[in-house]
Order: structure tokens, then C-alpha cells, then sequence
């Protein structure tokens, strides 16, 4: 039976992979500030509690348990942060990658590490051309700032251990059939709160259900067997998810309230981008864009396909 690390391992990412781990026969050690209800009592399933910045207890991890694989889920919005980023998350994530990594790459049983980055890297591209992997990097927000430095310290730190498998997963705004907050924000107006859709809603945001993001680190774990599998996969649903389908989903199994309808066509978010620059699209990763409402960017998943079939949606998610 091998046996995985979790970091951020009780957040909502987190308690998901560790719960698709412990089904599929791994033993899983969960590291998180405060433990978590979801996996507590299951069979080979280990809290470890510890900020990511705790250097001595994640020291005494490695020292105690044959971790084969390490999945650094820890400093992730929606798992262990909020939506808001501040300096303060930013310090205790490079603080975390200074000590973490080393540690995972110089334990004789580490096989594999696998990274949960974001899609907000990227630069989103005006045009509808799916973004690949080696597309150009735009980091303007905090979050975005925050998982890119990640992503070097680690391929920094590889370039050392170059036996060792390395993934960095970037993965776009994710949600569960209760977890709704990032789907809701693509329809809410940041100046003044209220639910709106522009035209009839059929332009469409790019998510990751959870579900496929612990299907693709499932495979990962287990079949990627070869050097060739190592390297960066953008992670998501296998289709856009348009505002309509988010308005229709809240309706059938949240409450919603009173949504307005707004012209389209592209010209609220022409208004709107004249007045853009506000702070708080640099700090909270939800921050709806509206200059960028209707630029349907979407993820090339391709690469990623090819271990695992993202076969949840908005219209089957649990």
C-alpha cells in the first residue's frame, strides 16, 4: 500500500483527493490547519495538524511516514484560503515552497509530486483560441502571483531531482453540486451585488468540477509510470459553462432570487472596462471582470485527456 501526503489536505480540494485516495487503496496522511469531518474515521486515513508554514512538523511527517507521493494542495483558494489574497497568503506560500518541496525530493520513497496550481497564469487571450500549456503567463492578480511562484520554486527545486515525477496541475474555478461560490460570482455584478445576465447568457466561463480534477490526480498517482507524463496539464470541465446554464442550475437546486436582465452585445462590458483598475481584482479571486464578460476563454485540456476522461459537468456534478 503506498502512501500519500496531502497538504491542505481538509480543505474542499483537499478532503475530495483524500477521499478518491483512501477508495482506490492508498493510505492517506491529511496536513491542514484544522482537521476535517469528511474522512475522519476512515480506514488508513491519518490528520497530521500544522499551518503550511509549520517546517518542524512537516519535517517529522517525512521522518515518520514512507510518503510515496506528495500532493501540495495547501495555500489554494477554496481549500485553505478565501477568495481574498492578501500579502499575508502570499508570504506563508513561499514560506511553505521554500521547505516543502526539498523535503519532498530528497525522501528516498517519494515517487511523485503533483502541484494544484490555477488557470489565472495565463494571459487571457481577446481572441476564442483554447489556451495550451505553453501559452504566454499574465500574472496580474495576487493568486495568480502566488501559484506561479509555486510552480518555479518547484521546478527549480526538480531540476536537482530530476528522478522524481513532477505535475503541476493548473486548474480552473472549481465547485461541487453544494460548493456554488465561484459559479455565482460570474453572475454577480462586483459594484453593487446584484444577479445579472447579460443578453440571454449564452456566453460561457471555463470551471473545474472537482470531481474531475480528483479523477485526473487519481490516474495521475496511478498510471503515469514514465518521465514522458511529467510536466504542466491544464485541468477542467470538458466544455464552457454558460451564464444561462449557472441561472438554471441555481434555480433547480439553490435559491437564486431576482436576477437582472442587461443588454448584451458586448457593450456593458465595454462600459464597464472604461472604469476597471479597481484594487480588488488584484486581491479577490473571485472578482468578475466585466471588460472580459464575454471572451468565452477556454482551456485546451487535451494532454490531460489523455489520462483521464472529465466526465462531470454542471449538469451531473454531486
Amino acid at each position: 500500500m503506498k502512501t500519500v501526503l496531502v497538504t491542505g489536505g481538509c480543505g474542499l480540494i483537499g478532503q475530495h483527493i483524500c477521499s478518491g485516495l483512501l477508495k482506490k487503496g492508498y493510505a492517506v496522511v491529511a496536513a491542514d490547519v484544522e482537521a476535517g469531518m469528511y474522512n475522519e474515521g476512515k480506514l488508513n486515513y491519518t490528520f497530521v495538524q500544522c499551518r503550511p508554514s509549520d517546517k518542524n512538523t512537516y519535517a517529522e511527517i517525512f521522518e515518520k511516514y514512507e510518503i510515496n507521493v506528495m500532493i501540495h494542495a495547501a495555500c489554494t483558494v477554496d481549500n485553505d484560503f478565501g477568495p481574498i489574497v492578501d500579502d499575508k497568503e502570499v508570504s506563508e506560500s513561499k514560506q511553505c515552497d521554500k521547505f516543502i518541496y526539498r523535503y519532498a525530493m530528497t525522501t528516498e520513497s517519494v515517487e511523485k509530486v503533483i502541484l494544484i496550481s490555477t488557470d489565472k497564469v495565463y494571459d487571457f487571450p481577446k481572441t476564442r483560441e483554447p489556451i495550451r500549456e505553453d501559452a504566454d503567463i499574465k500574472t496580474t492578480s495576487n493568486y495568480a502571483i502566488m501559484k506561479y511562484e509555486s510552480e518555479k520554486a518547484l521546478i527549480s527545486e526538480m531540476q536537482h531531482h530530476k528522478n522524481i515525477m513532477v505535475c503541476i496541475t493548473r486548474v480552473s474555478p472549481v465547485y461541487t453540486f453544494n460548493f456554488i461560490d465561484n459559479l455565482v460570482a460570474k453572475i454577480t455584478d462586483p459594484k453593487d451585488g446584484t444577479k445579472f445576465v447579460s443578453g440571454k447568457g449564452q456566453y460561457g466561463f471555463q470551471f473545474c468540477c472537482v470531481h474531475n480534477l480528483v479523477d485526473f490526480i487519481l490516474c495521475f498517482v496511478k498510471n503515469a509510470d514514465d518521465m514522458q507524463y511529467a510536466g504542466i496539464y491544464n485541468v477542467s470541465d470538458k466544455l464552457l459553462t454558460t451564464a444561462a446554464d449557472i441561472i438554471s442550475f441555481m434555480r433547480e437546486n439553490h435559491s437564486l432570487g431576482t436576477v437582472l436582465q442587461k443588454s448584451g452585445g458586448g457593450a456593458l462590458s465595454k462600459i464597464k472596462g472604461i472604469f476597471g483598475g479597481n484594487k480588488e481584482e488584484k486581491t479577490n479571486y473571485r472578482y468578475l471582470d466585466m471588460s472580459k464578460l464575454e471572451n468565452n476563454n477556454m482551456l485546451d485540456n487535451t494532454k490531460a485527456m489523455k489520462l483521464a476522461n472529465f466526465r462531470w459537468d454542471i449538469h451531473n456534478t454531486k
